[in-house]
């Protein structure tokens, strides 16, 4: 599949995602490379037509005549266009059951439909994603709760609420962090990458977690636990990371000390549902706990952490988590610790995330998209072809038709 006319369509969810593709000078310079670029009008993106119309890009209603539509977040079935090729976020190869119906659509009306979440490179490693955002502004989060356990007047500005990074960062910039203050952080991929940026702009100091847990600091301090630090094995033989990542069953959760030691945790790891969970309702009743944020960026409801009950909003961020009871309370409550679990998060940043977004798209992408798919990216993203779910999505089928109902 080679595509020369490119579309970006309009975010039609509801709330809706600012996020786009690519930014207008993203693509003003795919059509200096030669690629046909029109953009669907908006009235919700981060980046207004105005900003497209000032780049030569042409914004449009019709997008009738493009040869693939890209978007963010899933297309609503009403604005599935039979017969053409779509590349957004489906949310369908783990059968997830609200996209059912989308997928049997797509299969009705003949679509081809690429995922972003399967664009790997020839080493099996994503191209694309979000995840770096998720982070930076869940730390920034993380901070806000911390106002909001305290009950103080908030001083830092909504990420939503802020133009870019730059402007949330000069908020954080002077937010006065207190001197005792201890992070933990669990995940050291893209996300806690982002969060750890964020933490490290405002000057807090990382540490080896042996020094965390044992010695007395001078500042803020952070620090960033890898699996042998968070689990062992329930038999007593030696922390095998291979093994854990290969089958996390037969361990065990070490994380308490780390939680009696903090006052703010910020969750970055990819959890497997067969493991441990990191932190119990059992551990958030230790009269030693120290915690009194968790900001949850992974956001796994029923996973490892839990104190995280529910998914909250970008509007309504926070929920208060009763230690006793372990239920939701009031948030500042007595006896409560405050926590983040916005399942959204780069949606705060949305011009700073799709400008990122963008360049990975255009460098890492659009060259398999536009000219000879050598390395197979194109086809390995590939859910379904002119509506028949390709080999490797095959297993899909049952799903797809239950989307039917």
């Amino acid at each position: 599949m080679m595509f020369k006319k490119i579309g970006l369509i309009r975010e039609g969810k509801t709330p809706p995602d600012r996020r786009v593709p690519l930014t207008p000078k993203q693509c003003r310079e795919a059509m200096l490379q030669g690629i046909d670029v029109a953009v669907q009008r908006s009235p919700v993106r981060a980046y207004s037509d105005a900003e497209y119309t000032a780049m030569d890009v042409r914004v449009t209603e019709d997008l009738t005549d493009r040869d693939l539509l890209i978007g963010v977040k899933e297309v609503p079935m009403e604005m599935l266009m039979a017969d053409k090729a779509y590349l957004f976020f489906s949310h369908t190869i783990k059968k997830q059951p609200a996209n059912a119906k989308l997928l049997h659509a797509v299969l009705q009306r003949r679509i081809t439909l690429l995922d972003h979440e399967l664009l790997t490179d020839n080493t099996g490693m994503r191209v694309l994603a979000f995840g770096k955002w998720a982070g930076v502004v869940g730390a920034y989060n993380a901070f806000r709760a911390w106002e909001a356990h305290a009950g103080e007047q908030p001083a830092l500005k909504p990420a939503h609420a802020c133009h870019d990074r730059a402007e949330m960062d000069g908020h954080l910039a002077r937010f006065p962090i207190p001197k005792d203050l201890r992070i933990v952080l669990t995940g050291a991929g893209r996300v806690g990458h982002g969060a750890m940026e964020t933490l490290d702009r405002v000057g807090i100091q990382r540490v080896t977690p042996e020094t965390f847990l044992q010695a007395d600091h001078n500042g803020p301090v952070y620090t960033v636990l890898d699996s042998e630090h968070i689990y062992a094995r329930t038999d007593g033989k030696p922390f095998d990371r291979d093994a854990f990542h290969a089958d996390p069953r037969g361990h065990k959760s070490i994380f308490p000390p780390y939680a009696n030691r903090a006052h703010i945790y910020l969750a970055c790891h990819y959890w497997d549902a067969r493991g441990p969970k990191i932190l119990t309702a059992a551990d958030l009743r230790d009269p030693g706990l120290g915690l009194r944020v968790v900001a949850d960026i992974s956001c796994d409801i029923g996973g490892p952490i839990d104190s995280t009950l529910r998914s909250t909003t970008i509007a309504d961020p926070f929920l208060g988590y009763q230690l006793a009871s372990g239920k939701e309370c009031p948030v500042g409550a007595p006896g409560s610790i405050t926590v983040m679990a916005v399942d959204n998060l780069p949606c705060e940043l949305p011009r700073d995330s799709s400008k990122s977004f963008g360049r990975d798209l255009l460098t890492n992408v659009m060259p398999h998209l536009t000219g000879p798919d050598a390395q197979g990216m194109i086809a390995r993203a590939t859910i379904a072809k002119e509506g028949k779910l390709t080999e490797a999505y095959a297993y899909l089928a049952d799903y797809a038709a239950g989307g039917n109902s």
